[in-house]
């Protein structure tokens, strides 16, 4: 139960913290026939440039990270890409893939960019002195050729030790060493109401789109299994999981958070009256679940108060025969 609810938790991060491209991603009704074939005939590509960079990177970065960035991209290729301009579309897709790959690696970096320069140039001169001194250099060395102070230089190896850290692979000692952060009351109330919201707003999607949510996040199913199942293509499962994802963070929104939820293309049209119904529904879900909690919780309350007055009762019983023997 509790492995349910943390995952519920992070899907629940994952819906109010979306990417700001997801935004102004356009709704699937816009993909034409020819777009969709062509992210369908090209998704290889995604494979090939996320296999290939993950041959240079360490182990903590995971290939699927990586595919929904790649996946993106290739979406927005087939939006984008002018048949008339002459370049071919494998060519186009896979400068935005192969970028998208590096700005998602970037986005997971706790080091920035200059301070990342900084280090190669550090290692470019460690390795041109340790050649020409057949020694390892000094910091005084280091700091001469490179011509800043040695603050710089202890700055520029702190940082390239950096790394993300994982308790697994440890023997338990760090996790002695490390305070313990126990979520807090108020922390936990924030997350028992986000956990209520979300379950309404996905009980309260259309049937499609909540099988596809609940078999990614839920069943932890993959993509490809999930096209498998349904006779549509992997792009349209990614499609129809966006469409899912946007549809989710508006109707949390509309409660939680009303000033986020964007503005409608047309008001009083049919996409924004389905809108306002699946918003209004979840609502509707929201007071059901609670009251119904309310009710368990007067019931288990009636029982406590029954338990407490039967040993109450025979609390005096016992008194009165004990006093009743004394007195005998």
């Amino acid at each position: 139960m509790l492995n349910r609810i943390d995952g519920e938790v992070e899907f629940v991060v994952k819906v109010l913290e979306m990417c700001p491209e997801a935004f102004t991603l356009k709704r699937m009704s816009t993909m034409t026939g020819a777009q969709e074939r062509l992210i369908t005939d090209n998704l290889h590509l995604v494979g090939y440039h996320v296999n290939d960079m993950l041959m240079r990177l360490p182990s903590h970065v995971t290939r699927d990270e990586l595919a929904s960035a790649g996946q993106y991209a290739l979406v927005q290729s087939a939006r984008n890409f002018d048949p008339t301009s002459g370049v071919p579309f494998a060519r186009f897709a896979a400068i935005r893939i192969k970028g998208a790959l590096v700005d998602e690696l970037r986005s997971m970096d706790w080091v920035s960019r200059g301070a990342r320069k900084k280090i190669r140039d550090l290692n470019q001169v460690q390795d041109r002195l340790t050649a020409s001194l057949g020694r390892t250099p000094t910091r005084e060395e280091l700091s001469n050729a490179l011509g800043v102070p040695i603050s710089e230089i202890d700055d520029a190896r702190d940082q390239a030790a950096t790394k993300v850290l994982s308790f697994e692979g440890y023997d338990g000692a760090l996790a002695e060493v490390l305070p313990t952060r126990e979520v807090g009351p108020e922390a936990a109330l924030l997350a028992s109401e986000q956990i209520v919201y979300l379950r309404s707003a996905v009980s309260a999607l259309p049937e499609r789109l909540r099988s596809i949510v609940e078999q990614i996040f839920f069943e932890e199913r993959s993509v490809t299994e999930i096209a498998e199942n349904l006779g549509v293509t992997q792009s349209r499962v990614s499609q129809l999981r966006a469409e899912a994802m946007l549809l989710l963070r508006d109707g949390m929104n509309s409660h939680l958070s009303p000033d986020q939820v964007p503005n409608p293309e047309r008001a009083g049209g049919v996409v924004h009256r389905r809108r306002e119904k699946y918003f209004a529904e979840i609502g509707e879900k929201v007071h059901a679940t609670i009251a119904a909690s309310k009710a368990v919780q007067s019931v288990r309350a009636a029982e406590v108060a029954v338990v407490d007055a039967v040993k109450a009762m025979q609390n005096d019983n016992n008194n009165a025969e004990s006093t009743f023997a004394t007195i005998a």
